[in-house]
């Protein structure tokens, strides 16, 4: 199990953005990094910099995965055939606790982790518990059956902060979700704007 190093809203303040959208937010009151020297004025950005801060941010904003994972998602899209940038998008919108997150079973992709690690998923009948499990076009991922009453799935399902993308289709009343298709970057409902091609800068240097 991958654990969280750090929590979710010090990476919101780090980065001086909401990038969950999260009502709760502290960057919502306070728009300025945590600690003593929070609020001090930044000086300009080096193009290093803004790579790294594109990189934490995209990271940040999958359940803060590890940084040899991410890595990973960064060799992969380079070797495969198109725009690398569109490319890591789309592998890491394949993750199972990504698909569990868009599909609105939990309310945050931390919670989406932990709900695949504990066992409560099934991708096309079969459970897994490997949150960076990636699915395919056409498979069907749906909530155990015995976790399908939790109070969590109920109140993840009514959230009116975001919506369910295009690009899974979701049936609430059975808990069963199907990944319809890859995402270009244009259609991932980020909150903040993401530039996975400084991402893929950033690993290029």
């Amino acid at each position: 199990m991958s654990k969280r190093i750090e929590a979710k809203y010090k990476i919101d303040r780090r980065l001086g953005q909401n990038i969950w959208g999260r009502p709760k937010s502290p960057v919502n009151r306070r728009e300025y990094g945590p600690g003593q020297h929070g609020q001090r004025r930044k000086g300009k950005v080096s193009d290093f910099g803004t790579q790294l801060r594109a990189k934490q941010k995209l990271k940040g904003y999958y359940a803060n995965i590890t940084e040899k994972q991410f890595r990973r998602y960064y060799a992969e899209a380079i070797r495969q055939k198109g725009d690398s940038g569109e490319n890591l998008i789309g592998l890491l919108e394949r993750r199972l606790d990504a698909v569990v997150y868009r599909s609105k079973f939990v309310a945050t992709p931390f919670a989406a982790r932990q709900f695949v690690n504990h066992g409560h998923i099934r991708v096309n009948g079969r459970r897994v518990n490997i949150p960076s499990f990636l699915v395919k076009p056409g498979d069907v991922i749906e909530i155990k059956q015995a976790s399908k009453q939790l109070v969590v799935v109920l109140e993840a399902s009514q959230l009116a902060e975001r919506d369910v993308p295009d690009y899974i289709d979701v049936d609430h009343s059975k808990m069963v979700a199907t990944y319809a298709r890859i995402p270009t970057l244009s259609e991932v409902p980020y909150p903040v704007q993401m530039e996975p091609n400084l991402v893929i800068e950033f690993y290029s240097r």
